[in-house]
């Protein structure tokens, strides 16, 4: 499935936060999927795809990504954005929903689950910032590069050239199989960024936003965490190590398995699609014959 093709289908609706787009595929209990920074909803397509006979998938774009839209004035921390999925929920009047996370987008459910835990039916969270490791030290260098203004030329670069996306200086890091990341792929994440002057600011405001206060603030309340949650965790990556997956295991009192994803790196839910889902509908299974008893 290509961009066009994921999007074709996509939907909008407002809230406080902005007006959010989505895709959605499936029937059932609704699973809501968050994406990472520089990403977008297309991240969670094979999830979506695979995953609609046993759930009500929803993948959002976060504010500053993807199609959604917001005023020039919006907050668009990850506090805000974990407040803005609360929102998204309430207009679609969706109760409770198996939340996964990938990247900042785990972070954002971090932020979520301590301040909406009721309305978690499950958690996953895969690679991702964690208390404070928020930015991580290797993704510090893109941090000082967009503080410093250099975010428009970066993304053109990356879209002119798409070899530059997959190099070990760019996102390669991010993938397992960087050389096999399609042109169309790149294209979907990065393009919207600069659809207009405003939506290249708001994904900078996102980026100068990053402060591992936002995590660190949680702590207490993360404690406090039941719903069953799943840790899968990349062995391979150069932004949070495995440390991180054991300290979230320990933090949050919820966790039923923890899992390695061997030679993996960060963005294995769309490299190893597969096997991730498998191990989401085991998840989502074995909670739901939990809640029943």
């Amino acid at each position: 499935m290509n961009g066009k093709d994921f999007f074709a289908g996509q939907r909008k609706v407002k809230t406080p936060s902005g007006v959010i787009n989505y895709v959605e595929h499936g029937n059932g209990p609704v699973a809501l999927f968050v994406h990472g920074v520089l990403l977008n909803s297309y991240l969670w397509r094979h999830q979506l795809e695979q995953l609609g006979d046993v759930r009500r998938c929803i993948a959002v774009d976060l504010l500053a990504h993807g199609d959604t839209e917001i005023a020039a004035t919006q907050d668009v921390s990850v506090t805000a954005n974990a407040h803005m999925l609360a929102q998204f929920m309430d207009a679609l009047a969706i109760d409770k929903v198996d939340l996964v996370g990938n990247d900042s987008g785990g972070g954002i459910c971090q932020i979520f689950a301590a301040l909406y835990p009721e309305r978690l039916r499950s958690l996953t969270l895969t690679n991702c910032d964690t208390h404070d490791n928020w930015p991580p030290e290797p993704f510090k260098p893109f941090v000082a590069m967009v503080a410093a203004g250099g975010l428009p030329d970066t993304l053109q670069t990356m879209l002119n050239d798409k070899s530059v996306y997959r190099s070990q200086q760019a996102l390669g890091p991010a993938y397992e199989k960087p050389e096999a990341v399609a042109d169309d792929t790149i294209e979907t994440y990065l393009r919207p960024f600069l659809r207009s002057p405003q939506r290249t600011r708001d994904i900078e405001r996102f980026v100068n936003a990053f402060d591992c206060h936002h995590t660190v603030d949680i702590e207490g309340k993360l404690q406090h965490v039941q719903a069953p949650t799943l840790i899968a965790w990349a062995t391979d990556d150069i932004y949070f190590d495995t440390k991180w997956s054991h300290w979230l295991e320990k933090t949050i009192p919820g966790t039923r398995k923890r899992i390695d994803v061997t030679s993996a790196r960060i963005f294995f839910p769309e490299e190893r699609a597969p096997e991730f889902n498998r191990e989401l509908k085991a998840h989502w299974t074995a909670s739901s014959a939990a809640s029943t008893h």
